[in-house]
């Protein structure tokens, strides 16, 4: 806008973007001064960068959760899971970056003055906190993005002591189960050795009786009852054979099945250690590489980003714009038949409240109200009127309005 004192800069398509993110005025900002123009498009320019950087955050700790599970050391890259990380990168730049341009059109511009003072403050707080909670969530997936290197080396340590422990919890389940079939095994076979043993035994006892080392030679009664026991306890020894053939066989059965399933949980050993790669481990490494006052600095960096703007605007010493602003709204309000008088009252808390006249509304119900009392009176006049008439009318001739029935049953 020219005038003979002051020339606005005429600004460029840029800087109108800006302000819009600012939620600045543009037909305001194109009469006011230089200054307002570039404090509109620094603090748009904020709320931009602050979209930006929680679109890649968000984009970048959406992969990290969704990614292919693996070695820390040697992480696969999946196109799908990356297209789906951009795309939520996107709405979620776009819902921080319009959060943000509430805050900041919302916040005010406090006193007019410098200072910030505690009734300010006070108003501003629900969007500071708002605002660290932003800055938390913007800072986090960049801190582990900044500490990527160290966090990958002491991930795959932590993964490796992962799955030894799980190796060797596995390794203690199924030796007590491989353990306890053996056990089963083994005293089957004894029993059955034992048997053996004494029928070998019995045998060889047949045979020196027959020989004659314990008497006459021959065949005779003490061979022949050495023999009845033989055949007995070989019978016996037979059916214990079968009876536990078939309960080893279905030991070595059960161990066969322990081995595949031993083999199958060490193979799974790698998943589960694979699965200690997720984004709630990176942050707790990231806090241990970094430590406490490195991991406060980056938060404490993004906060500050985020919480500019709004103590920005409590800080700004009103200029053309804020009164030029001020101005309209108050010419819209008389256009639009609003008054408002200023600290009129105090309530019952005895907080400072403004008067609102709505004339434009009031002027209506007006002219409503004088309507509906110029009907009901006309309505009135019309019923006195025809009063008077239906009397003259009767006065003429009372006959034709009473009637009387000559029937001296009725």
């Amino acid at each position: 806008m020219n005038r003979p004192y002051y020339v606005t800069p005429k600004p460029s398509w840029i800087m109108r973007q800006f302000w819009r993110a600012a939620g600045g005025d543009r037909y305001i900002l194109e009469r006011s001064t230089y200054g307002d123009q570039i404090k509109y498009m620094c603090l748009g320019g904020i709320i931009v960068a602050t979209g930006l950087m929680a679109g890649i955050a968000g984009g970048y700790a959406f992969y990290t959760i969704f990614e292919p599970r693996g070695s820390s050391l040697d992480q696969q890259f999946s196109m799908s899971v990356s297209i789906m990380s951009i795309f939520f990168g996107l709405v979620w730049g776009l819902m921080i970056f319009n959060i943000d341009r509430f805050i900041v059109t919302s916040t005010g511009k406090g006193d007019g003055t410098e200072a910030i003072t505690w009734d300010e403050l006070k108003g501003a707080f629900p969007r500071i906190i708002m605002g660290a909670i932003i800055a938390l969530t913007i800072s986090k997936p960049v801190e582990i993005r900044m500490f990527k290197s160290e966090i990958d080396v002491e991930l795959h340590k932590a993964q490796m002591e992962k799955q030894r422990e799980y190796l060797s919890e596995i390794d203690t389940i199924y030796s007590g189960r491989i353990n306890g079939e053996n056990a089963k095994i083994a005293d089957w076979q004894k029993e059955v050795f034992e048997k053996e043993v004494y029928l070998k035994k019995l045998i060889n006892d047949l045979i020196g009786e027959t020989k004659g080392d314990s008497g006459p030679e021959g065949f005779g009664p003490e061979a022949k009852k050495i023999e009845e026991l033989k055949n007995t306890y070989e019978k016996e020894l037979n059916a214990l054979r079968e009876k536990n053939q078939k309960l080893i066989d279905q030991s070595y059965l059960a161990l066969n099945a322990f081995e595949e399933q031993k083999r199958n949980e060490i193979n799974n050993g790698k998943v589960v250690a694979n699965g200690l790669d997720g984004l709630l481990e990176r942050i707790k490494l990231a806090h241990k590489i970094a430590g406490f006052w490195i991991s406060l600095f980056v938060t404490l960096l993004f906060m500050t980003i985020e919480l500019t703007p709004i103590f920005f605007k409590l800080m700004l010493i009103k200029t053309p714009y804020d009164y030029l602003e001020e101005n309209i709204k108050e010419l819209i309000k008389a256009e639009e038949g609003i008054h408002v008088i200023y600290n009129y009252y105090k309530d019952k808390e005895g907080q400072e409240r403004d008067f609102v006249q709505y004339l434009n509304v009031e002027k209506s119900a007006g002219d409503q109200i004088a309507a509906k009392n110029t009907e009901k009176r006309l309505a009135l006049y019309a019923l006195e009127k025809y009063e008077e008439d239906m009397k003259r009318k009767i006065d003429a001739d009372p006959s034709l309005f009473v009637k009387f029935n000559d029937d001296p049953k009725t």
